[in-house]
């Protein structure tokens, strides 16, 4: 089954996409002048008819009247919060009664519960690519009904779809993307220290040290997500190992014993292990979920927690959660080159039916279009793969780059390396890449160590 998906998400990438989305990312951080969140607004006038009626809508919805239908997400905080508003609209149009079920990493093992108990959610929103061809072997998935295909290939890539098909049959509606290689700083900590933003991965480590030595921890990482230390790991791999080696990597057609893996870590080890660079040492780290690491960077005036913290463009929605004003207080820059160019990794939530009920299909159907991702854009943190969403409907200019960026660079993209691999591998907290980046973000000093468990890992869970 993975065979089938190999074939059409790992064609290398062009370099010109990676130069395309860097470049991008830097003129909407020079443009930016307004602040990242920009409120829930008015989602236009809304119609209790059902139907599709309502003012600006794309695609018609069935009418629900008296029908439940429940969704299942990992997304807790901020974007619960949002992606609630996203169901409501739904409400309001159909007549349905959308229930949200709460889910837990990895994912795959809460339906596996759900489903033995007999009360499988309807739909569930699975982070991972391995997660999808783990929900049709197990036989949860439901095939995409006609109304949602007709939606995918009216408003995504070939390449998107592909990534929500098993073989040659579409499951999966993406409807949340990532931009995974970027780094946000505090202005306020880059002015004190009189540093700029860097280009190259021995720029950036000058800049961590000038920031270190002006008083602050240059870097907040949020050890305690470890799904956050495998995108460390990746952009270091794809702009330093190339695209070829990537995928070879993706598909364990290399072990992580090869000689790349060791470069990479050594990289990522002289942040992880320089004393002072990492707000709270490893144990601090370790104990800092994802939007605890940002929140920090943005509070405190001239003493905040970090100067830097690594992530994607969902960072905006804990930014907006502070006092932190993006594009003044809050800027960005691509993740720092390594190798010839920076990288650009991207990810994605996808919905997947799990019963095979009007209701579901037709979720997908309203996940598959503009209306659905135009809500959770104007909010913020967000980025839609949907190349008919207007890109108006982003609330500031870093966003609205990221996303022309993701749009114009079509089939040709690079998914998360973790997101590809078998979820006992690549998504599980306390087990395979999660585990061993962990111990190495405690003992940085130990690539050799670290490499023999990440394929040994690797090894069980792809069944080699």
């Amino acid at each position: 089954m993975r065979s089938t998906l190999r074939s059409t998400r790992r064609t290398p990438r062009h370099r010109r996409t990676t130069a395309r989305i860097a470049s991008a990312v830097v003129a909407g951080a020079l443009a930016l002048t307004v602040t990242a969140c920009g409120g829930d607004g008015d989602d236009g006038d809304k119609s209790d008819e059902g139907g599709g009626k309502d003012t600006g809508s794309t695609v018609q919805l069935p009418k629900l009247d008296g029908e439940t239908v429940s969704v299942s997400a990992v997304w807790g905080g901020s974007e619960r919060k949002v992606f609630l508003k996203v169901l409501d609209e739904f409400e309001e149009r159909t007549g349905a009664k959308v229930s949200f079920v709460p889910a837990q990493d990895p994912i795959i093992s809460f339906l596996e519960s759900k489903v033995a108990g007999g009360q499988p959610p309807d739909v569930a929103m699975l982070p991972q690519v391995g997660a999808i061809e783990q929900a049709v072997a197990n036989k949860w998935a439901k095939p995409v009904g006609p109304e949602a295909q007709k939606q995918l290939e009216k408003n995504y890539a070939k390449g998107w779809q592909n990534l929500g098909a098993v073989d040659g049959k579409q499951y999966g509606v993406y409807f949340k993307a990532a931009n995974k290689s970027l780094i946000w700083y505090n202005t306020r900590v880059f002015e004190n220290a009189g540093v700029s933003e860097p280009k190259t991965w021995d720029d950036f480590m000058k800049t961590a040290q000038t920031v270190y030595d002006s008083g602050v921890p240059p870097v907040s990482v949020a050890g305690a997500e470890a799904w956050t230390l495998t995108d460390w790991f990746e952009n270091i791999y794809l702009s330093q190992a190339g695209p070829e080696k990537y995928d070879q990597l993706a598909q364990h057609k290399i072990k992580w014993t090869d000689p790349s893996v060791k470069e990479a870590l050594t990289t990522l080890g002289e942040v992880f292990g320089k004393k002072g660079f990492v707000a709270g040492g490893a144990d601090g780290a370790l104990q800092t979920e994802f939007p605890a690491s940002v929140k920090q960077t943005f509070k405190g005036g001239d003493q905040p927690g970090a100067g830097m913290v690594f992530e994607g463009d969902m960072v905006s929605l804990p930014i907006s959660e502070t006092k932190a004003e993006v594009g003044k207080d809050a800027k960005v820059f691509p993740f720092p080159a390594v190798g010839a160019e920076s990288p650009a990794v991207v990810g994605g939530d996808a919905a997947v039916a799990l019963k095979d009920s009007k209701g579901a299909q037709a979720l997908l159907t309203y996940l598959a279009s503009p209306d659905a991702a135009r809500i959770w854009a104007e909010a913020g943190g967000f980025i839609s793969p949907n190349k008919n969403l207007d890109l108006a409907a982003y609330p500031n200019d870093v966003q609205r780059d990221i996303a022309k960026a993701l749009i114009a660079a079509g089939d040709d993209i690079r998914f998360d390396m973790s997101d590809q691999a078998p979820q006992s591998f690549g998504g599980t907290p306390g087990k395979g890449e999660w585990k061993a980046l962990q111990d190495f973000l405690k003992n940085p000093q130990d690539v050799e160590g670290t490499q023999k468990t990440l394929e040994t890992a690797a090894a069980k869970a792809y069944k080699d």
